[in-house]
């Protein structure tokens, strides 16, 4: 198991993922003769509660973006269940198609990391915002307009931005625009890829305060995908850390920092800057690159380029355990060892 289904202690997820995998298939030859898979994506398990942030964070190739878009299905799973709450049922994602996803649709959207190939250059911002509304069948008329026009100005732009195109924007602006179009269906839940991770760090701060202002407001839930550890800490209420399909350690996110459990997460913490001139950085500079997915090591896939790796890391695949309430670990070896926090 790669994590919780659900939370112990509160029942208030909005988003249960189960068993959540994506292989995506190798293939030889002029008859495509498959040979292999690439775990992507490798039996995720997660939940994402009312109102709050979950962070996954980990190195590219990590597989990050991939559990993303399969949640939203953008990208279709190989197996596993995607539950979202809508209303009072719980509606399996994976086991819709056609209208029935369409259905759907519009209580889940993705933010995506490119502010500048994510918006359509020959559509204005009106038609990129009213798109979501017409496509769900949600307004009509001039209802359509003042739906937009609200939107609009709810992430900081105004009607005199309504009938320009993509290309008259800054960055920032643009993935302001971005946020607009995944806002105006109202939806329950939104996958944020890598949102600010295109942009000037000045512009981050102001794209992230905007973030949780609309998650405050409009009781929003945030699945966000980050490398970035000071961007997490700033807005998460809990973090995941993935490494090669597989999440390695889940906890609230004051606990990640300041007591990281998994040495993947101690090697990432590592990394992060500290605005203090009097803090010496320590960094851990992980040996090798990150596991290949199509032909991961064998038992723990960390072991190759960790510290504290022994005989029983390199044979046996560490069982997911929750070592403390709501903090949980795949590692051997979590509850002996004292890992630096970046605190």
């Amino acid at each position: 198991m790669s994590g919780p289904t659900s939370n112990p202690t509160t029942g208030q997820a909005i988003l249960k993922v189960h068993g959540l995998s994506k292989y995506f298939p190798i293939t030889k030859g002029l008859m495509k003769k498959v040979t292999g898979h690439v775990r992507a994506v490798d039996d995720v398990n997660l939940y994402v509660n009312a109102g709050e942030t979950l962070s996954i964070v980990g190195e590219s190739g990590s597989g990050k973006t991939t559990l993303g878009r399969c949640i939203v299905r953008a990208l279709e799973p190989t197996c596993g269940q995607v539950e979202l709450q809508i209303g009072d049922q719980w509606i399996d994602l994976t086991a819709l198609k056609g209208e029935g996803l369409r259905a759907v649709r519009r209580h889940f959207h993705m933010i995506f990391q490119d502010p500048y190939s994510s918006l359509n250059p020959r559509m204005t911002v009106f038609d990129i915002i009213k798109e979501p509304l017409v496509y769900n069948g949600l307004a009509h008329g001039d209802e359509v307009r003042r739906i937009v026009l609200e939107t609009l100005k709810r992430v900081g732009l105004e009607e005199r931005h309504l009938y320009r195109y993509p290309h008259a924007f800054s960055g920032g602006q643009r993935q302001r625009i971005g946020i607009a179009r995944s806002l105006v269906c109202n939806p329950k839940l939104i996958v944020c890829d890598e949102p600010v991770s295109a942009l000037d760090v000045s512009i981050q701060a102001q794209i992230l305060n905007l973030l949780k202002e609309l998650q405050h407001d409009l009781n929003l839930s945030y699945l966000f995908i980050a490398h970035d550890l000071a961007v997490v800490e700033h807005i998460s209420n809990r973090a995941a850390v993935m490494y090669v399909g597989k999440i390695v350690e889940l906890a609230k996110s004051d606990e990640v920092f300041s007591s990281p459990r998994h040495p993947y997460t101690e090697a990432l913490l590592s990394s992060v800057l500290l605005p203090d001139p009097n803090h010496k950085a320590q960094r851990m500079v992980l040996q090798g690159e990150i596991a290949n997915p199509a032909h991961p090591p064998s038992g723990c896939s960390f072991h190759p380029r960790c510290r504290y790796a022994t005989e029983k890391c390199k044979l046996e695949v560490p069982q997911w355990r929750e070592i403390s309430p709501e903090h949980f670990v795949a590692c051997h070896h979590a509850a002996e060892l004292q890992l630096k926090s970046m605190i």
